[in-house]
Order: structure tokens, then sequence, then C-alpha cells
């Protein structure tokens, strides 16, 4: 029993430290999508002073806290998101390991989860929504969906259906898209991105049409909530626009990991 507890914490260990370099990339990836540049060359460096940095200053989690939160070179302070969004991804790997286990929901999830975390601190920073994540997510989602259920040596039940795939597709992104035109027709302003429809078709597409209605409904919850605080601890007007995308993502990953008990007890609430 004790070697096959260690060998399990190896493992979700090993499965932690695989999320963490995971992060470090997606670092990279926030910072430089936005402005069209490469992800892979050149190789990391100060944001401030631009030395590149070193292989021994750039381990995940490690560096981050051995500097203090500072550049070795120039001593000027590392956005504290890079440490974030390493434990983060970190966190999410070992967690949908302990979910799902080894298999094709866990490596399609940890995919899904890697671009919902992009997408988040991007929108987060600079208020857009990337094109060249939700897009080309959107075919692998449904693409996804046609392997797992056709050609997939061990089909996974937490993957949709091609059908549900598409059709989370078309609700998802229309769904948004009429909140939209309706606010604007109503208010005669923009309320909603298209980014945003663009990211709820991505989610629709990874998960299918069931998880449509749950993503809106957490991510709508959780908008409200962080909104009510922000107005009682800093008396932020509430027309302040926050952006939504974030709380899509964490809508979506809450689906993920928990939407089969989530329907099950809105519908027991129901009876």
């Amino acid at each position: 029993m004790t070697a096959l507890l260690n060998s399990w914490a190896y493992v979700v260990f090993a499965v932690f430290v695989f999320g963490a370099v995971v992060g470090s990339f997606l670092n990279v990836c926030i910072v430089r999508l936005p402005k069209g540049d490469s992800v892979v060359s050149p190789s990391s460096y100060c944001p401030n002073c631009k030395t590149p940095i070193p292989f021994y200053d750039n381990i995940p989690l490690l560096s981050y806290v051995r500097l203090l939160g500072r550049c070795r070179f120039c001593r000027v302070r590392i956005s504290p998101r890079y440490f974030v969004v390493e434990l983060l991804m970190a966190s999410l790997a070992a967690a949908m390991w302990l979910r799902f286990g080894f298999g094709t929901a866990f490596f399609v999830g940890f995919v899904f989860v890697a671009a919902l975390v992009v997408i988040s601190f991007i929108d987060l920073e600079i208020r857009i929504v990337p094109d060249v994540i939700s897009l080309p997510g959107i075919g692998a989602g449904i693409a996804v969906s046609i392997v797992n259920s056709q050609w997939s040596m061990v089909q996974s039940s937490l993957l949709p259906t091609p059908l549900s795939s598409f059709l989370g597709i078309l609700f998802g992104g229309g769904i948004l898209l009429l909140v939209a035109w309706g606010y604007q027709f109503l208010t005669g302003k923009e309320g909603m991105g298209g980014g945003d429809v663009k990211l709820l078709a991505m989610i629709g597409a990874f998960l299918g049409w069931p998880s449509v209605p749950v993503t809106l409904f957490l991510a709508s919850v959780s908008g409200s909530a962080v909104g009510i605080a922000l107005m009682a601890a800093k008396g932020v007007n509430i027309k302040h626009a926050l952006p939504f995308a974030p709380f899509l993502c964490l809508g979506a990953v809450l689906h993920l990991f928990f939407g089969n008990e989530i329907i099950t007890f809105y519908f027991l609430l129901n009876q």
C-alpha cells in the first residue's frame, strides 16, 4: 500500500511539474501572441532590460521565488502573472489527472485548458480575445469530437459527439451574438465583443452544446460577484466594464470538471 501511494504521489508530482513547464510557455504566448511575434524565437528575455534569461533563471516557479520576482540583471520587478500562470497550469494539470486519469479526456482537456488560460490573461491585460486561438480552437474542437467518435481506440464519454460539438458552435456563438445585438439595439453601445462570441463557440465545440448554458450561467454569476465586490471595495461604477472572457473560461473549466454533476443537481432542484 505504501509503495502504491508513493507511486501515485510521484505521478501527481510529475504531472504538476509538466503543467508548470507548459505554464512557462503559456507566459510567452500571453506576451507575444497579441503582438504577432513568434512564440519560439527568440528565447525568453527580460521585458525591461531585454537581457536573455539564462536557463537556470528560467525554471518554472522556483526561479521566480529564488529571484524574489526580480530580474537578475536590472533588478526590475517581474509581473507576478508569470508565477501565477505557472502555478495555475500546474495545479490544473494535476487536478485533471486526478479527475480523468491518463487518456483522451486528459490530453484534450489539457490542451483546451491551456488555451483558456492564455485567452483569460490576454483579455485581463489588454481586453482582447485573440482570434489566433479561438478560431483554430473551434475547428480543433469539432475535429477532436469526430476522431473520438470514429477512430479513438478508447472513446471518452466526457467528449461530445460530433453533432453535440457542431450544435455547441452554433448555440455558443449564436446566443452571445443575439445578446450583443440586443444590447446594442437597446442601448446604442457595444456590450459584448466579437471575441467573446468566438470564445463561447470554441467552448461549445470542445464540450458540446449542454456546456453553453452552464458556462454562461457560471460566468454570469462569477462576473456579477466580482463586479459587486469591486463596487463595495473600491467604489467602482456599476457601468465599469469587466472583461468577460476570463469568466467564460472559468465557467468552461468548472463544466469540464463538474458539468454532469451541475446539470444533474439542477434537474433535481426542479423536479
